[in-house]
């Protein structure tokens, strides 16, 4: 049987997450700024406990990879290698992305349209991609900025649900009427279960000491206007 813990901090939302064979038998999560460095450690104390297990009984650790914040993929790498160095267990990466789209198909398993998730990147930008039914990828992950011609050649053809943390700014723009929204929290832990199991299965792992975030994008620092202005 195949015990993972899984980690998704890709954005505020600070999830953990424990799987046997795929289903998820317990989680713990929490949305707000700056969670993940005070919090992570101890909800995945919390999950491990919960479900029973002590550490050397899993097979396997599992992180969203990103694309996302980056001191939230940070900090939820760097717990995840520590952990596989401390246990030598496996690392494996599911990207944020396809984790949310699946977990909109695990919720609407007669879903016919395309998924398209959606990770704020400030102002109208965001991390995105278009996947279908199957989880096929329509449209490679990319930061885009998003007008009221965006995504038009899929929007005119079927019916697209927008989801995640940067949709909700884009549903003003994206008026066409074949684009439709949810306001459902997909980047969670628990919707991680069947990929990571899957990626287990076909021996899918990281190399630990080399593994980085997918942070698609260099972090920039950005001063306030006060300290523009002391400057």
């Amino acid at each position: 049987m195949a015990k993972i813990l899984q980690i998704e901090t890709a954005t505020a939302i600070c999830s953990v997450a424990l799987s046997v064979n795929g289903e998820t038998i317990s989680f713990k999560e929490e949305k707000g700024q700056n969670l993940h460095a005070a919090n992570l450690t101890i909800f995945i104390d919390e999950v491990v406990k919960t479900a029973g297990l002590n550490y050397q009984e899993l097979d396997a650790i599992a992180i969203s990879k990103g694309p996302g914040s980056y001191t939230g993929l940070r900090i939820g790498v760097s717990t995840a290698k520590g952990l596989c160095y401390a246990l030598d267990k496996p690392l494996i990466a599911i990207e944020t992305l396809e984790m949310m789209a699946a977990g909109f198909l695990a919720e609407n398993p007669d879903y016919s349209g395309l998924i398209c998730p959606m990770i704020d990147a400030r102002r109208m930008e965001v991390y995105t991609a278009v996947f279908d039914p199957s989880l096929n990828l329509l449209l490679p992950t990319e930061a885009k900025i998003i007008d009221e011609t965006s995504f038009n050649a899929f929007l005119s053809q079927q019916c697209i649900t927008f989801l995640g943390d940067g949709a909700a700014k884009c549903a003003g723009v994206l008026t066409h009427p074949n684009a439709r929204f949810t306001a459902t929290n997909f980047n969670s832990a628990p919707y991680m279960s069947k990929l990571a199991k899957q990626a287990f299965d076909n021996g899918n792992f990281e190399d630990v000491a080399y593994f980085e975030p997918f942070y698609l994008k260099d972090f920039v620092v950005t001063q306030s206007k006060k300290q523009q202005i002391q400057g």
